[in-house]
């Protein structure tokens, strides 16, 4: 079974990723839903849509293989905010999510995410550890650290450098904030990848 992602099928449509995430939204367009979060829609069921429409399918492609980003957040509502933030830009991102940070561990071994998006209190592992290990791993350590946190003051700021956090910002981060510089780490670790 093949799915797309939000990015992908709003290509195959030539429209806004917006679009595709308002017709989900609309029940009009079926989508998978993954851990209740993150939106795939099956290429038939794109294809069944766009028929009903009258609409043709444009299939342009997509270069590459998506940008991975895994979310590490307890609080399902922030998840659940930037993964639909990030589902709605014009960039073909694949995010996944872990509500702490044993569940991070696994999910980094099984995903391979090209940015890791961290809180620093969660439950079991918090993000101090969880981005120590990514940065002290040679099979992990090009995957930048983006950490979001309410509590972070000078100390942890500092400790999360220490760690290898490539960059922090207290919570709530605007939006646009940080769609930003997902957007420009990601870009830093394209360049890395082909220097």
């Amino acid at each position: 079974m093949e799915t797309l992602t939000v990015y992908q099928a709003s290509k195959c449509c030539g429209v806004s990723p917006q679009t595709v995430s308002n017709w989900i939204d609309e029940g009009e367009l079926n989508a998978l839903r993954i851990l209740g979060l993150h939106r795939r829609i099956r290429r038939e069921d794109l294809e069944a849509f766009l028929g009903r429409r009258g609409m043709p399918v444009a299939y342009e492609m997509v270069e590459g293989s998506p940008k991975r980003i895994l979310v590490v957040e307890d609080d399902t509502l922030i998840v659940e905010t930037i993964v639909r933030s990030l589902e709605e830009e014009p960039c073909d991102y694949e995010i996944s999510s872990a509500s702490d940070g044993m569940e991070a561990n696994l999910e980094l071994s099984r995903f391979k995410p090209d940015l890791l998006i961290l809180d620093i209190v969660m439950p079991n592992v918090d993000g101090y550890e969880v981005c120590r290990k990514v940065k002290q791993d040679p099979s992990s350590a090009h995957i930048k650290v983006m950490v979001l946190s309410a509590f972070l003051n000078e100390e942890n700021y500092e400790r999360m450098k220490e760690a290898g956090a490539d960059i922090c910002f207290s919570k709530p981060l605007p939006l646009e904030m940080l769609k930003k510089d997902v957007a420009r780490l990601l870009e830093m670790e394209r360049k890395q990848d082909s220097s």
